[in-house]
């Protein structure tokens, strides 16, 4: 798989929480976990499930910190 976003980690699926339309996935990448919100279909189509390796692709115009 070929995708235009720089920022691009493997990682480990820890966590599917499926609702209605949507599902949150969590994905360890070393010390650090993401979490996506994706459609059930996609969960659904990509058969993910607890211990898959995955690849996160992030692209975002603005990346905010605040203390």
């Amino acid at each position: 798989m070929k995708l235009s976003a720089r920022n691009q980690f493997q990682g480990t699926v820890t966590k599917v929480t499926e609702g209605q339309a949507m599902a949150e996935v969590v994905v360890k990448v070393g010390n650090l976990e993401f979490v996506a919100a994706i459609t059930e279909g996609s969960v659904k189509g990509m058969g993910l499930k607890m211990n898959d390796t995955v690849t996160v692709a992030v692209k975002a115009t603005e990346v905010m910190i605040g203390k």
